[in-house]
């Protein structure tokens, strides 16, 4: 009886540890969505586009193999490092916005980081292929090592999840840095206009960069969850 009355209330504490993490998920997912929404009305002075800001910005720091292509959807926006493309949603490649000047550039830092060798990028990378493995199989072994009081399971599956954290702690600084590196050159590249242009592309980014935030939130406070129902069963 005792051993279910801890598990119930590790249960209950390890969801309620979840509460602040999915609230500030959402808030900012909704500044994104704010932002994105705002500045996506917004037509920039020089009327360029988000594939002609790319194209500028890769060009001025010699990536002319880069190639900016159109992907389907919103907020779909990317870089792939594997056939070296910058990939922009519908409402960033061909509309001449503010939020589109700010997305497309922050893309192209990407470019650049993975072209000087930026080691965040490296090592985020390398363990890819870690993390995907460890995401898909933490959350199945942990339940079945704690519904079979097996504690060897549950510690597996508490290691195999720790590597989403680190996954998404090393994406923090890659995001960040490379909003830092399209702030910079919208600039410096004269992309922007005027102060209020280059505001509206800080806002967009910086909005973006707290999903990331978010997410690693999450991504901890599910750690400390699993930490919690193991030990609770002990």
């Amino acid at each position: 009886m005792s051993g279910y009355y801890g598990f119930s209330m590790g249960w209950y504490a390890s969801m309620i540890l979840l509460i602040p993490a999915v609230i500030f998920c959402w808030w900012a997912q909704s500044k994104v969505k704010g932002n994105y929404n705002r500045y996506s009305q917004v037509r920039n002075l020089q009327g360029l586009t988000g594939a002609q800001a790319a194209r500028k910005m890769l060009d001025a720091n010699g990536l002319h193999h880069i190639q900016v292509l159109e992907t389907r959807g919103q907020l779909t926006d990317n870089y792939n490092p594997t056939n070296g493309t910058v990939n922009l949603s519908e409402g960033v490649y061909g509309v001449p916005t503010v939020a589109a000047l700010g997305i497309a550039c922050h893309e192209c830092g990407h470019a650049i980081q993975h072209a000087v060798g930026y080691s965040p990028l490296k090592i985020r990378n390398a363990i890819i292929p870690v993390t995907r493995f460890g995401s898909s199989l933490a959350i199945p072994v942990f339940f079945v090592g704690l519904i079979m009081s097996l504690p060897g399971l549950e510690t597996a599956g508490i290691l195999l999840f720790s590597f989403a954290v680190v996954f998404q702690a090393i994406t923090l600084p890659v995001e960040f840095d490379a909003s830092r590196r399209a702030l910079i050159q919208l600039k410096e590249l004269g992309i922007v206009s005027d102060d209020d242009e280059y505001d509206g592309t800080k806002k967009v980014l910086t909005s973006a960069a707290l999903t990331y935030v978010g997410a690693l939130l999450m991504q901890l406070l599910q750690l400390v969850r699993l930490i919690l129902l193991s030990r609770s069963r002990r």
